[in-house]
């Protein structure tokens, strides 16, 4: 007897089939590729067995090298072997940490990362895009297809920049990106999902080149991001230099060329990997002019010099549960996530400050690509026993300059992603027939304390009164949290629109002030808004009332009137260049209240004039 195969309408009607679609975690030191295999996530391994593909690429005359075949150039041909690109990603050469130590020719004529190859100049989004391929290519090898769809994962704290670079490598890579989710939330994924678990937690997650912090609720499969925070430049790499720079003082290390330079990162390396399981290491190794070094590191030391870097971690978590507004005692558990919380410093220093011990149930070195595959199987349009809401947020806040100075913020950080929200505003002068529009991102009230997005123009404003034109500025962040801006005068419908692509990420000094900065400078920078918008409305009403007057006030005021209203304007225009935001306040209130006589009158003239000539019978009432 002949069976029907049944399917649901637009399904295939094979019972095995389904779209191949991975979930990717492009990390700094290594890189892993995942997929759902009969429901379950699975991490893919190349030809050789390997589940963490480094992320190291070697650039030779007439061959690339990705991965495990790039690691033997490492120490011969350093210069052309790149290794944690993600810390250049979206980055621009002046903000490249330890880069005197590092074996790499940059070439000084561009802003932009370019990195002197045997092969010719090489921008990190190549690189990038290289290790993409690999994954690719391996992935379908394994599954015996062709991959058509991922989704790749970033930290939280990755800027619009870092995350349109991720996704032109991406797109280099022949990779149809169906979405960038934060690292932390596809560990919240992975975990929630394996270990069926509900309620309030944090994901510490610790890599090779960045540091994210997330506090997310889990509840019925949604999987809502509350705060985050981080650091965007803090990761194994700087434990690893942190060794290099012992190594060098201790045994009086200056010149080194590009070999040893790489192999005393590796040395450390090593070291600090053997301190998590050994009380002390010796490490032995000769440089390239035939010295030998020998070099004793015990764990107590390590954890000395090293103590700074484990505090950098400490503060991200305490703003993060003052923006979620969540005491320590209801945090229900601490997810490790990241090949560098195997340290046992900092799994002793989170369980000190939570006060409870860390859950470390999942490979912190998988849980990601695994988050990733769950998410890249439900976008792909494959069927799923759980569907999953995943709610990320935007790190900081993002506005447009207005007069004075002054930022007004459209998205607030910590706003959950997808977003679009819009604001109404209005010309500051009479007959203006463009408006500029710049973007910004951060946390102060002033534009000079921001950082600058983007810029562009709204013309062909219809010249009007200052104040009559409505201009609405819409902000969009999409599932991939990036940003596109459009400004649009409501009467004509005109408008105008950017994708915000700036040229490069933020720097360290950047990304940690704007959020320190806004809660050390909250006071000052109210007292600031509030003396500029009191200039702002000073000046508005001067120019209004010196218009008013010149026009009309003769024939509708007496002279000891026009006298007053110039004295109380002549006050208020002398206190503007004061810093007395009470001062300026008073003085415009009383200007205000000198004038209410006289734009009464001008009303009444208003009105008769548009009367004058008709019949009663003939006026709209």
């Amino acid at each position: 007897m002949a069976l029907l195969q049944i399917a649901e309408p637009g399904q295939s009607t094979l019972p095995h089939q389904h779209k191949l679609s991975i979930g990717i975690d492009l990390g700094t030191t290594n890189s892993l590729v995942a997929t759902v295999q009969s429901g379950l996530p699975t991490i893919l391994k190349d030809k050789d067995d390997h589940v963490l593909i480094p992320s190291v690429v070697h650039y030779g005359k007439n061959i690339t090298h990705v991965g495990h075949d790039a690691l033997p150039f490492l120490l011969t041909d350093a210069k052309n072997t790149i290794v944690s690109v993600k810390r250049f990603m979206g980055q621009s050469l002046n903000h490249i940490q330890y880069k005197d130590a590092l074996p790499y020719e940059f070439d000084e004529t561009s802003q932009d990362i370019q990195l002197k190859t045997e092969q010719g100049i090489k921008h990190p989004i190549e690189v990038s895009a290289d290790i993409l391929k690999k994954l690719k290519t391996m992935a379908e090898v394994s599954l015996c297809g062709e991959v058509t769809a991922a989704v790749i994962t970033v930290p939280a704290y990755f800027d619009d920049t870092q995350r349109q670079a991720t996704k032109d490598a991406a797109k280099l890579a022949g990779l149809n990106v169906l979405r960038l989710i934060n690292e932390p939330t596809a560990a919240a994924v992975a975990y929630g999902l394996d270990q069926k678990k509900e309620g309030t937690f944090i994901i510490y997650d610790l890599g090779g080149g960045t540091f994210d912090i997330s506090i997310l609720k889990l509840h019925q499969g949604v999987f809502e991001v509350l705060a985050t925070n981080g650091h965007p430049h803090l990761g194994g790499d700087d434990f690893d230099q942190a060794i290099a720079e012992m190594i060098k003082k201790t045994c009086s290390l200056n010149q080194l060329n590009h070999e040893d330079k790489r192999s005393l990162i590796m040395e450390a390396k090593k070291i600090k990997e053997s301190l998590s399981t050994h009380p002390d290491v010796t490490a032995k190794f000769t440089l390239s002019n035939g010295k030998d070094i020998v070099f004793t590191l015990n764990r107590d030391t390590f954890i000395l010099e090293t103590n700074d870097l484990v505090q950098k971690t400490i503060q991200p978590i305490k703003r993060a549960l003052s923006d979620a507004k969540l005491p320590i005692t209801s945090i229900d558990g601490v997810v490790m996530v990241g090949g560098a919380t195997r340290m046992p410093h900092i799994q002793s220093e989170i369980k000190t400050f939570f006060k409870q011990e860390p859950l470390n149930n999942l490979n912190p070195d998988e849980v990601v690509a695994l988050g990733a595959s769950r998410q890249a199987h439900t976008l792909a349009g494959n069927k799923s026993d759980q569907d999953l809401l995943l709610l990320d947020v935007t790190p900081l806040s993002l506005g447009i300059e207005t007069m004075g100075g002054l930022v007004e913020k459209i998205i607030h950080r910590n706003s959950t992603i997808p977003v679009a929200k819009a604001q109404e505003f209005t010309t500051f002068k009479d007959g203006q027939t463009a408006m500029s529009i710049h973007v910004l991102q951060g946390e102060r009230e002033r534009v000079s304390d921001c950082r600058s997005l983007a810029n562009f123009t709204l013309t062909d404003i219809p010249p009007m009164v200052a104040g009559s034109a409505k201009i609405r500025v819409a902000f969009q962040i999409d599932a991939d949290g990036l940003l596109s801006v459009s400004a649009r005068e409501l009467s004509t419908n005109k408008e105008t629109s950017v994708t915000v692509k700036p040229s490069y990420g933020l720097s360290e000094e950047q990304m940690i002030h704007m959020l320190t900065q806004s809660f050390e400078n909250a006071e000052e920078d109210k007292k600031i808004r509030a003396l500029s918008e009191a200039k702002i409305e000073g000046e508005q009403i001067i120019t209004a009332v010196q218009n008013a007057l010149h026009k009309d006030g003769k024939h509708l005021l007496t002279q000891d009137e026009i006298k007053d209203i110039q004295n109380a304007i002549y006050t208020l225009s002398s206190s503007l260049k004061e810093s007395d935001a009470d001062l300026i306040i008073g003085l415009t209130k009383n200007l205000n209240a000198l004038t209410e006589s006289f734009a009464s009158k001008l009303m009444d003239q208003s009105v008769g004039n548009a009367l004058k000539g008709k019949s009663i019978d003939k006026v709209n009432l």
